[in-house]
């Protein structure tokens, strides 16, 4: 094998599914998405915040602060969402080695971090004149607060490691461990006495709001979760060439090594 040549298959080498997910071929087919992605989240945002505004009824009780909802719903669901992209990206890390894997767990990280901060933000904002309080040392409320302090440490770690490759399977593993937090939140209102109501749209016996109520919520939840599949494959985009530039560099330093040797 000669000195230029690449170690890493190229995506005509590959079958079609593993093609598809080949950085090389993934930078090659994300493009095409972008816009389209782009257009939907705009639309869905767009058309879920006038009917948040003006074809949703104020609540009889909370008033208009009840809108808080259209913004935190989605956000708290897409902040769990995002760690269990990572909880899966991590298997492929460990299990394949997948070389795509830990660049998805890494985009997803930050994402997951500032989804989890709104839906704290948005909680507190909506808490104060609905309980009383900005913050209650509740089940959900501290689990997701955990949650946040986990992505992160997760983020931070990231950072420390020069050797990308190495720390996403060591970061792989932390993010399974952390993966018991899930289950945590979801269940705290059951498990525990928390200022949160049970589940109010996916029950047995069919939601408990109104369809002027559960239609702008719903448009949300998908502009928000369009919104997070826009951003994470941009973030992947520039994470592969941030790590293709980062080979060039120490590729071109230790020929420049080798020719004052």
């Amino acid at each position: 094998m000669s000195k230029n040549a690449s170690i890493e298959p190229t995506p005509q080498d590959l079958g079609f599914f593993s093609r598809i997910a080949h950085p090389g071929y993934f930078l090659q087919w994300s493009k095409y998405w972008l816009t389209p992605l782009t257009i939907i989240t705009v639309v869905l945002l767009a058309f879920g915040t006038y009917l948040a505004f003006f074809n949703s009824p104020a609540d009889y009780q909370q008033g208009d602060t009840v809108r808080i909802m259209y913004v935190h719903v989605p956000n708290a669901w897409l902040s769990q969402f995002c760690y269990a992209v990572m909880v899966v990206a991590s298997v492929g890390s460990l299990v394949w080695r997948h070389p795509l894997a830990d660049v998805s767990a890494k985009a997803a990280a930050p994402l997951g971090a500032t989804f989890t901060a709104v839906a704290l933000a948005t909680g507190a904002l909506w808490g104060a004149p609905t309980w009383g309080t900005f913050w209650e040392w509740d089940g959900r409320m501290t689990s997701t607060l955990v949650m946040l302090f986990i992505y992160l440490g997760i983020i931070a770690l990231w950072r420390t490691f020069e050797d990308q490759a190495r720390a996403g399977r060591i970061i792989a593993v932390i993010t399974l461990v952390g993966a018991i937090n899930i289950p945590i939140i979801k269940f705290s209102v059951e498990w525990w006495n928390t200022l949160h109501q049970p589940a109010s749209v996916f029950r047995p016996d069919g939601p408990t709001m109104p369809m002027s109520i559960l239609l702008p919520l719903f448009v949300m939840f998908f502009g928000f979760s369009f919104l997070f599949l826009l951003l994470h494959f941009i973030s992947m985009r520039a994470e592969i060439l941030r790590r293709r530039v980062r080979a060039l560099e120490r590729r071109n330093a230790q020929r420049l090594r080798e020719q004052q040797s």
